[in-house]
């Protein structure tokens, strides 16, 4: 998998187009946000004025209505403009979550399926969740602390050297500790927040194994050990959040001290000053007032330090999945892959997992003529799956090639090619939806005739008319409340609905009995004609009826030719095909 090397600038650039998309959005948030800081800044002027009245006794109750008045209305004007910012401002952070969230998955979906060989399900997860919320909290109040540290720190500072140089200088001795100390204190809030996320990522894997593993854990009684690994999984995942915890608790009793400490100065320097008119009460009361309003930004210079980093990391984290390629894709000068009858041939094919491993096939060469049937047989990892998964490129052969219609299917558009393709997988797997929706993949074009038939072709439909709500019989997660063979059915109608000219089936009567099987072997014999199919299966019986057979076995084809043919060969199928004659008979 190539993954390109990301610099610091690429990173930040990815969630430009999203700012710019938005700008106007964005500029009319920081307009309402800087007009509350104003407002804002205008109280403590408001209550100067009426302190220093009441203090020259110069004011009456007319007066004190009017300041109260001035006070409300202000109040009124930042309850309307902090809601606008915070539409606009976090509604735009929601918006970039939104297309982050939309961005990387519909990425994820043009990967090959060699890069979830090698990642955990937990891993994404919290990518997609953990990560793309730091991102949010980076564009949404990381650009409302970054605001405020800076216009509201500098207006307050302003306003109380206005007041009192000297005292101002006094009071802001502590702030740059409080600036300093938050910076210190994020960074390790940061560390420990890692941290947890990696913990968290690895309690979200172990849960979901355990949720989709519940009926193993409950057959083999390996409850109570499972219980104690969860345990161990989730203690780690609360020490890591009480070590955070520690340091938020150590952090905000000591901006609370360095903030007393300067509201301390305050009272000592201002209250002399006071006392010589050197400053006026209602000046004093002001400069408190601008005190309290300057802790914030003191604070929002390390938080939002903090929050860029944080948001940063996760997106360092997601451009490293964005930027991932897949090995699979189309060639520049990709064709469209015409749905018409197919001839499949295979030359010299080698195919190995990872580069210097062992190859899992070998040297495979075969032709199958249009409107005929190859019938694969062999023993567990003899490479007929991996067979398979090369013909639609899920996977991509190391050596050789496979042609269709005298074409390499690396010509091929993937999606055209895919879309010519029915693949019923030898895994069947369902989505938490109900039958129709399974079979059909919500796919409104489907008509309930069609629909139907393949239920019928994959004898299924009687099955599904014994359900209450018949097709609309939710399954539940991978299919939860069905057996193993009818799980199986339904991904056979999911691959016989689709009207492909080339058609496998990966032991498609594995998990049915064996007069299911033979009732959905005879309608895939009707559909010869009509398809080139490939067939694997360890039921002889599946197979039997191929014009063609070969025998896979460490991957390299060992037998070749009809049944009849290869019966007269002392070979791996005659003798499968005796053992499975006795084990019917029994």
């Amino acid at each position: 998998m190539s993954v390109l090397k990301i610099k610091t600038g690429q990173v930040f650039s990815s969630i430009l187009p999203y700012f710019k998309a938005e700008k106007m959005t964005v500029f009319t948030g920081l307009a309402c946000l800087i007009i509350v800081d104003l407002l804002l800044l205008c109280i403590p002027r408001i209550i100067k004025r009426a302190v220093d009245d009441l203090t020259l006794y110069t004011i009456d109750a007319t007066g004190l209505l009017i300041y109260s008045s001035y006070i409300l209305g202000i109040g009124i004007l930042i309850g309307i403009f902090r809601y606008l910012w915070r539409r606009c401002l976090l509604g735009m952070a929601r918006l970039v979550e939104e297309k982050l969230r939309n961005r990387l998955f519909h990425h994820l979906q043009t990967l090959s399926p060699a890069y979830f060989d090698q990642i955990k399900t937990g891993d994404l997860m919290a990518h997609a969740t953990n990560d793309i919320l730091q991102i949010r909290m980076a564009c949404g109040m990381g650009l409302v602390a970054l605001n405020d540290a800076i216009v509201l720190g500098t207006a307050a500072i302003g306003f109380m050297i206005y007041i009192n140089l000297k005292l101002t200088l006094m009071v802001l001795i502590p702030m740059p500790l409080i600036g300093l100390g938050s910076r210190f204190f994020f960074r390790q809030m940061h560390k420990r927040y890692q941290a947890i996320q990696k913990s968290f990522s690895d309690l979200t894997e172990a849960v979901r194994e355990r949720f989709a593993g519940i009926r193993i854990i409950k057959a083999y009684n390996m409850a109570e050990f499972q219980n104690a690994g969860l345990e161990k999984i989730s203690k780690n995942y609360i020490n890591k959040n009480l070590k955070l915890a520690r340091v938020i608790g150590i952090f905000f009793p000591m901006m609370m001290l360095l903030t007393n400490l300067s509201l301390a100065i305050v009272l000592i320097i201002g209250g002399r000053q006071t006392i010589f008119t050197t400053i006026t009460p209602g000046d004093l009361v002001a400069f408190i007032n601008y005190l309290g309003l300057l802790a914030w930004p003191m604070m929002a210079f390390g938080w939002v330090a903090n929050l860029i980093q944080r948001g940063r990391a996760s997106l360092e984290r997601l451009d490293k999945i964005l930027q991932t390629r897949p090995i699979i894709k189309n060639s520049p000068r990709a064709v469209f892959f015409q749905p018409v009858k197919s001839h499949i041939k295979i030359e010299k094919l080698g195919f190995a997992y990872k580069a210097g491993q062992n190859e899992v096939l070998k040297n495979i060469a075969l032709e199958i003529q249009a409107g005929q049937t190859l019938g694969i047989i062999g023993p567990p990892g003899a490479g007929k799956t991996t067979l398979l998964n090369l013909i639609p490129r899920l996977y991509e052969a190391g050596k050789g090639s496979i042609l269709i219609n005298g074409s390499d299917i690396r010509k091929f558009e993937i999606s055209s090619l895919r879309a010519n393709i029915s693949f019923m997988p030898q895994e069947p797997f369902l989505f938490n939806g109900t039958i129709e929706e399974n079979i059909s993949f919500k796919d409104p074009a489907v008509s309930k005739e069609n629909l139907i038939k393949a239920a019928q072709d994959a004898c299924l439909y009687n099955t599904i008319q014994t359900f209450p709500k018949g097709f609309k019989t939710l399954v539940g997660e991978k299919g939860v409340i069905l057996s193993g063979g009818q799980k199986q059915r339904i991904i056979l109608a999911r691959a016989l609905l689709k009207k492909a000219p080339v058609l496998l089936l990966d032991d498609p009567i594995s998990q049915v009995d064996t007069l299911t099987g033979n009732a959905i072997i005879n309608i895939i014999k009707k559909r010869a004609e009509l398809q080139t199919i490939i067939i694997v299966s360890h039921r002889l019986a599946a197979i039997r009826f191929a014009n063609q057979i070969i025998v896979l076995d460490q991957g390299i084809i060992t037998e070749t030719g009809s049944h009849d043919e290869l019966l007269k060969f002392n070979g791996y199928y005659k003798e499968a095909y005796h053992l499975q004659e006795i084990a019917d008979a029994i």
